[in-house]
């Protein structure tokens, strides 16, 4: 199988990385791809937005299957343009893409079709949204409506900073993705990430885990795109899971074919646990990052022919996932200054050694420069990824890792599956 990877981060190292173990692989390309990817495959420049220069690309390799890695694509359509040629994609069109790349869509459709989620209100005002505050209690949850990469959200602890995120989103921070904001109802209960496929039809889940989204420790901070992750989680009880998938994954699959738009590919559900039961947090249209990461450690099936069987209506005939028993866990290594303005050009040395038994380090934004050294080039630098036969151990081996990176200008959290670990002390 010829398989064409879009994307450049950590979620489409980690995605190379278990596609390139499938046997049924003639040959693997990524666009644009990274550093950490083109160790594994062959990578073309070509943006994960150039829908024109990406069809061409599959064309020319003659794939049998195009991945698509990030949200940016969905909403650029680059799934239409390859389902138009004929080109089997694991992705959403732009049309479905519709479930992330605008959260105002997303929240009348949980109105339309019954799913659980936080009240919210629509806002393109300054005054409209002042307005939507005194409805709500602090913390208050603000969140620009489109694509903004993981940092268009603002949990405000007081109503002054909850103007000054509507502010800032309305003034243009976020371009045209905050031409319009969303103001929700805070939710309390512990959070959860959980990831479904989808063939159009067919559903079928495909694991669970818990993110960290605050940047520092004892989540403090402003909400990042994720500081770190583990798998599995254990607040996704069975009965858990079995509510998430009745109340949310199989309604919003079928409110979304209702819709006039299918959906192909795999779709990541954030919720809350409440005590009411799951509630949406928002829906993603992607793999999430950094979930991917540590669960592509635990899959234990070949990644490849889910993703195929998703692409041409298959996913039926596939037999459930299977997972590896030991936890895996992602520590996130930041440039200094991220989610605001991420120090540029820091040299990384040791992250591509042998790092110790169970450690995989995903590369989510660097370069190489002409001398061949490795440089920080994004907001999130690194992924460093660990399993273990039990949670503590896994923790143990990706900080013990991170230990023998030098990344002068890096930082990262170093309490990253606290939540886990605080369960098993009781």
């Amino acid at each position: 199988m010829n398989i064409l990877l879009v994307g450049s981060g950590g979620r489409e190292h980690a995605l190379a990385w278990k596609i390139a173990q499938s046997p049924q692989l003639s040959r693997l390309v990524a666009a644009p791809g990274n550093p950490g990817i083109e160790r594994l495959c062959e990578v073309r420049a070509v943006s994960a937005t150039d829908v024109a220069g990406l069809l061409a690309l599959a064309q020319e390799i003659a794939a049998d299957l195009v991945v698509v890695g990030p949200e940016v694509s969905v909403a650029a359509g680059l799934a239409d343009a390859l389902q138009a040629a004929s080109i089997p994609c694991f992705g959403p069109t732009a049309a479905a893409g519709q479930l992330e790349s605008s959260k105002a869509f997303t929240k009348a459709f949980c109105d339309r079709y019954g799913l659980p989620t936080g009240a919210y209100q629509v806002c393109e005002t300054l005054g409209e949204a002042k307005a939507a505050l005194d409805l709500f209690a602090a913390p208050y949850v603000v969140k620009a409506d489109g694509l903004a990469a993981g940092k268009g959200v603002v949990i405000a602890a007081t109503r002054e900073e909850a103007e000054a995120a509507v502010e800032d989103a309305l003034g243009g921070r976020f371009g045209a993705a905050g031409a319009r904001v969303v103001i929700e109802e805070f939710l309390e209960g512990e959070i959860g990430s959980l990831f479904a496929l989808c063939d159009g039809a067919t559903s079928m889940l495909f694991g669970w885990a818990q993110d960290h989204k605050r940047a520092f420790d004892g989540e403090q901070g402003p909400n990042t795109g994720g500081m770190g992750v583990y798998s599995p989680a254990p607040v996704f009880t069975p009965q858990l899971v079995e509510q998430v998938r009745t109340r949310l994954v199989e309604p919003a699959f079928a409110g979304i074919a209702a819709d006039g738009a299918p959906y192909r590919g795999v779709l990541f559900v954030e919720l809350m646990a409440t005590r009411d039961g799951p509630k949406l947090v928002e829906f993603n249209v992607r793999f999430g990052d950094p979930e991917c990461q540590a669960l592509m450690l635990r899959l234990e099936s070949d990644l490849a022919p889910y993703l195929l069987a998703c692409a041409t209506g298959r996913l039926a005939e596939m037999p459930p996932p299977q997972w590896r028993d030991e936890a895996a866990i992602c520590v996130v290594m930041a440039a200094k200054g991220y989610p605001g303005t991420p120090r540029a050009g820091g040299e990384i040395r040791g992250a591509e050694d042998d790092l110790g038994e169970g450690v995989v380090v995903f590369q989510a934004g660097t370069t190489r420069d002409a001398k061949g050294a490795l440089r920080a080039a994004g907001g999130r630098v690194l992924n460093v990824c660990a399993t273990g036969p039990t949670l503590q151990a896994a923790r143990d081996r990706a900080y013990r890792a991170i230990g023998k990176i030098d990344f002068p200008d890096g930082f990262c959290r170093s309490d990253i599956g606290w939540r886990a670990l605080q369960r098993e002390l009781g």
